[in-house]
């Protein structure tokens, strides 16, 4: 695991490349180089424009290091400051791999075709992300955040590939992807918003905006339906006590009709309780 992750990095220092994620640390690479001197990213993109010279008979040459001028020089320090970041930012066994090489371009090529492999290779590549990014679809239950980050790594691997989208297509594929349960929100947002200039970032705060809306609707209604569980179960603990209470106004009343005809009894056979209906009593 990489000691690294989670860690600041120093700006002064390219990032390192540990042979994981070659187009995460390619697209930060590329920023690096840029921000230090574009002159070394145009040296690396182009090639190496070294001194040369002609000969008589016609053949050109590199020009000997003791014929070279001030901008000669110059061009040769451009090109060796561009290896030295390249290096810096390797490890030993990719080190290995494009030591031999005398110009930047050579060793940024050389780590393109080993990690992203050939030109064939790379177009099966594309191919297979390309049907990722046009069959995007977001997963159930999923939040909007989750769904943008996986939309990103498409293409951020797409664009190390050389292969981009413009802004107003990657908004509508984002707007195509949604459940059915958005289209209200699709539907505001096509005709308030001009989508041939509407930000990425811009729809992803509103979807979120969104989202959030719905979730507190949908926690206040599940509130709601507690609130009327809770009710509806005291009111049949209630209508139960009654029914408790009804029960023991009958068996009350059933004893009370037995007394009096036990004192009816007992007044029809001269004050004194018949011996039968004693005993049973």
């Amino acid at each position: 695991m990489n000691s690294n992750i989670g860690k600041s990095q120093n700006i002064s220092k390219p990032p390192y490349f540990d042979d994981n994620n070659y187009s995460h640390w390619k697209a930060k690479m590329t920023i690096f180089i840029q921000s230090l001197d574009y002159n070394f990213w145009d040296l690396i993109v182009d090639g190496p424009k070294l001194p040369t010279i002609t000969l008589e008979n016609g053949d050109v040459v590199s020009k000997p290091r003791n014929l070279y001028d001030d901008n000669d020089r110059k061009r040769v320090q451009i090109n060796a400051k561009a290896k030295h970041i390249i290096i810096c930012a390797i490890n030993s066994n990719d080190f290995n791999r494009i030591s031999s090489c005398i110009f930047a371009k050579e060793m940024w090529d050389r780590l393109e075709v080993t990690y992203e492999g050939t030109n064939q290779v790379k177009e099966a590549k594309i191919s297979m992300l390309v049907h990722d990014y046009e069959m995007f679809t977001m997963n159930k239950n999923e939040d909007i955040k989750s769904m943008f980050s996986r939309f990103t790594n498409i293409i951020n691997a797409l664009q190390a590939l050389d292969k981009t989208y413009s802004n107003s297509e990657m908004v509508r594929n984002i707007l195509r992807c949604l459940p059915r349960s958005w289209m209200p929100k699709v539907t505001a947002i096509e005709e308030a918003k001009n989508l041939n200039v509407l930000a990425l970032e811009d729809l992803l705060g509103s979807l979120m905006t969104h989202e959030f809306s719905m979730q507190k609707k949908d926690d206040d209604e599940e509130k709601e339906k507690n609130q009327k569980k809770i009710v509806a179960l005291k009111s049949s603990q209630t209508e139960d006590s009654e029914d408790d209470d009804d029960d023991d106004d009958e068996e009350l009343a059933f004893i009370t009709r037995r007394f009096k005809k036990f004192l009816a009894s007992k007044k029809k056979f001269g004050g004194r309780p018949n011996k039968k209906f004693h005993q049973k009593g």
